[in-house]
């Protein structure tokens, strides 16, 4: 084990210890030893210490009707309570963090770890048989209950019996991860063969807030100095000076700044209800991959061009279906972007490290647009113009601020944030391949993403082993069906394809 490292190494000459519950085909590849173990929940050099601003966000903006939780489910073949067990002892917890829980005192929010720590606080056994529809109102009745706050904010739920194979039910605070690095620890825990097992996992947890803010402004002057030469701007060419330089890229700071503050908001719409609490999910039927890629490829678009002006189409179907006015509506989504290939070395998060480190844009959806080519192409034309931008890198950094501001007047900027978009869209690149949780494939994941402020729409897609499938979490007030919506999405596919 390398202890030297932001990341716990495993060898697999560690890993032979036979485990009863598991099949031989399991045993090769085994657990950690015990000492190997004990040693990776002892790698902390302080007791607590301050979350990062983007992690503290998430817990300043959550609000009873809306909690800041994600919830991810994997459909998980002959998966048995020993295995999961097993699993969560030897590979989850050895990320440290998910031992620890955010206290509020004075100055912020804290990492404390958890005095009466036991796995049996955090997993939970579902019995009996769960039709496709039993199981997705239970989903939907987990999604309603708030994690404990006196505890580490997650929870596993097994469901052995429902129809189709074991489901897997985890729901996680937003301030432990966000969505890619939570696919990060099921992409190193999670190999590619049920004889193979993990070797490069787990991340002790430490006090990052000094290097954090040691690199805050190197981030800031590498964000200065090399934007605008990725898309010509003449500021970076030889000849300029380094004032020139600078009095440019400020200007542009000042107007990227100012144009994402006094972007439109959305018109009303049955998507801008008040909110009742009270949510519902759904999810698709897996979709072939190839399909979305068919489309984009024929029309010079990329597959999430095509996957958002699929939801596009739906958010039309549904206001439509409503009577709203479709030529005077101004719809957004707020997408959330990776930023992680922006950010200088010293912000920039080791391999295995869990965080929030991705942006928001807001996109306009052409709901106006009166054919599928019109409303795509103008997702191709907003996308492209938002990537140019820096309105991923200042929505974290304005995000991250949430945690430090009265709550009277983060109440005030995240309602002028949310209100510039009727929905959230996430869109998550999975594993190409099957992946085996503790000898046993995964056969579907799904995840759905919260919304902060008023938004009460969330719609989430994934691709995991050349399949494409979409989900969706809506409150009551917002979509009181949202079946009806996830067959708009795919309605939209099937008609670029006539």
């Amino acid at each position: 084990m390398d202890r030297g490292s932001n990341v716990i190494f495993c060898n697999k000459a560690a890993t032979m210890r036979v485990l009863e519950p598991f099949p031989v085909v399991w045993h090769n590849a085994g657990f950690p030893s015990n000492n190997n173990y004990r040693s990776c929940q002892s790698l902390s050099h302080e007791e607590s210490h301050l979350l990062l601003p983007a992690d503290s966000a998430w817990l300043a903006l959550e609000r009873p009707e809306n909690p800041m939780t994600i919830t991810v489910m994997m459909r998980v073949d002959d998966l048995t309570p020993g295995r999961l067990r097993d699993f969560l002892e030897h590979y989850w917890l050895a990320w440290e963090r998910f031992r620890f829980m955010p206290v509020q005192r004075p100055p912020g929010w804290w990492w404390e770890p958890d005095p009466t720590f036991t796995l049996d606080h955090h997993l939970e056994i579902v019995p009996g048989a769960f039709s496709e529809s039993a199981l997705r109102q239970w989903v939907s009745a987990r999604l309603n209950h708030p994690l404990p706050d006196y505890r580490p904010r997650w929870k596993f739920w097994l469901v052995p019996d429902a129809d189709g194979g074991s489901a897997l039910l985890l729901r996680i605070h937003h301030c432990y991860a966000d969505g890619l690095s939570l696919l990060g620890i099921f992409e190193q825990t999670c190999p590619s063969s049920p004889q193979q097992a993990p070797a490069l996992y787990g991340a002790r947890e430490q006090a990052d807030l000094g290097r954090w803010k040691r690199s805050a402004g190197a981030w800031l002057d590498a964000l200065v100095s090399n934007a605008g030469s990725a898309d010509g701007d003449s500021s970076g060419k030889a000849g300029t000076s380094s004032l020139e330089r600078l009095t440019h890229q400020g200007l542009r700071l000042v107007n990227e700044l100012s144009q994402f503050l006094i972007e439109q908001e959305d018109t009303p719409s049955q998507l801008k209800r008040p909110l009742l609490g009270r949510r519902n999910c759904g999810w698709s039927q897996p979709v072939a991959l190839d399909r979305f890629r068919s489309v984009a490829e024929r029309t010079g678009c990329t597959i999430n061009d095509v996957l958002l002006s699929c939801v596009a189409a739906a958010v039309r179907g549904c206001l439509e279906a409503e009577g709203d006015l479709l030529d005077e509506s101004v719809m957004h989504a707020a997408v959330p972007v990776n930023i992680r290939d922006r950010m200088p070395e010293g912000i920039c998060p080791d391999a295995g490290a869990l965080g929030n480190f991705f942006g928001t844009v807001f996109v306009p959806l052409p709901v106006d647009g009166d054919t599928s080519l019109e409303r795509l192409f103008r997702v191709k034309h907003e996308t492209r113009r938002l990537k140019k931008s820096w309105q991923p890198g200042i929505s974290w950094a304005l995000a991250g601020t949430a945690s430090l501001l009265p709550q009277g007047v983060l109440q005030t900027v995240a309602g002028m944030m949310y209100r510039k978009a009727s929905a959230v869209v996430s869109n998550v690149p999975g594993l190409r391949e099957h992946r085996f949780l503790a000898g046993c494939r995964i056969r579907e994941q799904m995840f759905w993403v919260p919304q902060a402020g008023n938004i009460g729409l969330g719609i989430s897609v994934i691709s995991y082993a050349g399949q494409v499938q979409f989900g969706i979490v809506a409150d009551e007030a917002i979509l009181p069906d949202p079946e009806d919506f996830l067959s708009r999405c795919l309605d939209e596919l099937d008609r670029f394809q006539l």
